[in-house]
C-alpha cells in the first residue's frame, strides 16, 4: 500500500519571532505571517516604524519592542519578551541587517557595527532560539541571507562577508541539530525593493517593472513556503532572484 503524503504544516498559531520586522523584507514577513494567523513578535531599532507595522498587522503593542540586534543585552531583552508574550518559540526568522560600503570606505566602528548586527546578531538570536527549541525537540530557524554572496560585487565586501558567514553557519548548524528536531534554512534573495537600497523608490519601481528587482512580499512568500513543509522535509537553502539581477 502506498503511504499517503502528510498535509502541509499550518502557519496559524505558530509562535514566531521576526527580527528586523519594521522595514523592508522583515516588515513584509510580519504582515504576511500575521495575516495567516501566526503569533508574531518583532523588533526594530526605531519606534515609529515599529508602531506602524504593528498597527497594519493588527498586532497588539506587546508584540513589538525597540531593540538592536547588534547588542547582546538587547537580544536577551527580546527573548524575555518571547517567553512572556508568546510562551515560547516555534520559528525564528532572522532578517535584521544593515547595508555597508567597501571596507576601506567605512570608519572602523561602522564596519564592526555591521558585523555585530548582520552576523553576530543572527548567531545570538539563533542561539537563544535554539535553547528553547532543543528543550521542546522541535523548531525551525530561517535566516535571510543575500545573493551578494554569489555576486561579490565591488563595494559589498563587508556586507558579502556577513552574508557568507550566515550561509556557512546555517549549513553547518543544520547538521548539528537535525537529529534534535530542529531544521535550519537559508533564504538567499536577489535584489529586493526595500529601504536598504541606495536607489530611490521610483528607481526601485522601475527596476521591478523591468524584472531587475523583486517585491519584498515575494521573499515573505518564500518564508511561508519553507514554514509549511512537513517536518521531514528539509530545505537547506532557497535562492530567489529576479530574471535580470540588478547590481547597482
Amino acid at each position: 500500500m502506498t503511504q499517503q503524503k502528510a498535509p502541509h504544516e499550518p502557519i496559524a498559531g505558530k509562535r514566531i519571532l521576526v527580527t528586523g520586522g519594521t522595514t523592508g523584507i522583515g516588515r513584509a514577513i510580519v504582515l504576511s505571517l500575521a495575516e495567516q494567523g501566526a503569533k508574531v513578535l518583532t523588533f526594530g531599532r526605531d519606534e515609529a516604524p515599529l508602531k506602524e507595522v504593528l498597527r497594519e498587522a493588527n498586532l497588539p503593542e506587546t508584540c513589538g519592542l525597540t531593540a538592536d540586534a547588534g547588542k547582546a543585552e538587547d537580544i536577551e531583552k527580546v527573548f524575555a519578551a518571547v517567553d512572556a508574550q508568546l510562551g515560547g518559540i516555534d520559528v525564528l526568522v532572522a532578517c535584521a541587517a544593515l547595508g555597508a560600503q567597501a571596507l576601506h570606505e567605512m570608519a572602523d566602528e561602522d564596519w564592526r557595527y555591521v558585523v555585530d548586527t548582520n552576523l553576530s546578531g543572527y548567531l545570538g538570536c539563533t542561539r537563544a532560539a535554539l535553547k528553547r527549541m532543543l528543550r521542546q525537540e522541535s523548531g525551525l530557524i530561517i535566516l535571510i541571507s543575500s545573493i551578494s554572496v554569489e555576486i561579490m560585487a565591488a563595494g559589498e565586501s563587508v556586507y558579502a562577508a556577513t552574508k557568507g558567514g550566515i550561509n556557512h553557519f546555517a549549513l553547518t548548524l543544520r547538521k548539528e541539530v537535525a537529529d534534535k528536531g530542529v531544521r535550519v534554512t537559508v533564504i538567499e534573495p536577489g535584489s529586493v525593493g526595500s529601504d536598504m537600497q541606495m536607489c530611490s523608490a521610483e528607481e526601485q519601481r522601475e527596476a521591478i517593472s523591468r524584472s531587475e528587482m523583486l517585491f519584498a512580499e515575494e521573499i515573505a512568500e518564500a518564508v511561508s513556503f519553507v514554514m509549511t513543509r512537513a517536518s521531514r522535509c528539509d530545505i537547506p537553502m532557497l535562492r530567489i532572484e529576479p530574471l535580470r539581477q540588478k547590481t547597482a
